[in-house]
C-alpha cells in the first residue's frame, strides 16, 4: 500500500504559517551571520590585544634584562677594586701597576630610559598590559634603578672628581668601595627579585627571552648597517662634489 505524505495547507505557499516559517528562517540565518561575523572579529581583535600585550611585556623584560646585567657587572667591579685595594695595603711597592687597573674597574652606570618612558607614561600600554602588579613591579624596578646610579654610579663619579688615585697610595685606598658593595648588593637583591617574580607573573622564560634578544639585536644590526651605507653614500657625495667643484675651478680660472 502506497501511502503519500502531503504538506499541510497551513504551511503551503502563501498560507500564514508559510510566511512566518520563512521569516523564522530567515532571522535565524540573520541572527547565525552576525553572531559569526561579530564573534570572528572579536577573536580577531582578542589575538590582536594579546600580541600587543606579548610585545610590550617582552620590550620590558628584556629593558630589565639589560639593566640587571649592568648592576651585576658593576657589583662585580666594586669587588674587584676592593680586592685591588687590598693588593695595594698589603704592598705598596706595586702602586703603579694597582692604581692603573683600579682606574679601569671604576663602576659604569649606563642605561636609557626609553622603554621605561614608554612604559610608564602611556596609560594605554599599561592598560593593554592589564596586570596591575606587573606595573607595580615595573615601576619599583625602575625607581631601584635610579637609585643605585645615584648611590653608586653618581657617587664613584663625584669621587673620582675629588680624589685623585693616581697622586698617592693613601688616595687610591681612600675610595670607599666597601660601603658603596654594601649598597649595591642590597640594590641588585631587589631588582632581581623583581625581575624574577615580573618573569613568572607574565610568563616569560629564559628562552623567551633570548630570542627576543636576538631578535632585537638582529633588527640593531640591520639599522647600524643601513646607517653605514647612508654615510658611505654621504662620503661618496663629498668626495664627487669636491672633484666637479676642483674641475670648475680648473676650467674658470
Amino acid at each position: 500500500m502506497n501511502v503519500k505524505l502531503h504538506t499541510p495547507k497551513s504551511l503551503k505557499a502563501g498560507s500564514g504559517l508559510s510566511s512566518l516559517k520563512q521569516f523564522l528562517l530567515s532571522l535565524f540565518a540573520t541572527t547565525v551571520s552576525i553572531a559569526l561575523t561579530f564573534g570572528t572579529a572579536g577573536i580577531i581583535d582578542y589575538l590582536k590585544k594579546q600580541s600587543e600585550k606579548r610585545e610590550i611585556v617582552m620590550m620590558v623584560m628584556y629593558d630589565m634584562y639589560n639593566s640587571l646585567e649592568m648592576v651585576q657587572r658593576c657589583d662585580s667591579s666594586l669587588i674587584e677594586s676592593i680586592g685591588l685595594q687590598l693588593e695595594l695595603a698589603k704592598d705598596t711597592t706595586r702602586f703603579q701597576k694597582l692604581w692603573l687597573r683600579m682606574a679601569v674597574c671604576f663602576p659604569v652606570v649606563e642605561y636609557t630610559e626609553t622603554t621605561e618612558r614608554i612604559f610608564s607614561s602611556n596609560i594605554e600600554t599599561i592598560n593593554t598590559v592589564g596586570n596591575v602588579l606587573f606595573t607595580e613591579n615595573v615601576a619599583e624596578f625602575y625607581q631601584t634603578r635610579r637609585l643605585y646610579k645615584t648611590h653608586i654610579g653618581d657617587s664613584i663619579e663625584t669621587q673620582i672628581k675629588t680624589i685623585d688615585i693616581s697622586a698617592s697610595v693613601k688616595n687610591a685606598l681612600s675610595f670607599d668601595y666597601t660601603n658603596a658593595y654594601m649598597i649595591s648588593c642590597g640594590f641588585v637583591a631587589t631588582m632581581q627579585s623583581l625581575f624574577d617574580q615580573c618573569k613568572q607573573m607574565m610568563d616569560v622564560s629564559d628562552a623567551d627571552l633570548q630570542a627576543y634578544r636576538k631578535e632585537r639585536e638582529q633588527i640593531e644590526n640591520n639599522i647600524s648597517d643601513r646607517d653605514k651605507q647612508v654615510m658611505q653614500g654621504m662620503n661618496r657625495y663629498q668626495q664627487l662634489k669636491q672633484s666637479v667643484d676642483s674641475a670648475k675651478n680648473a676650467l674658470f680660472r
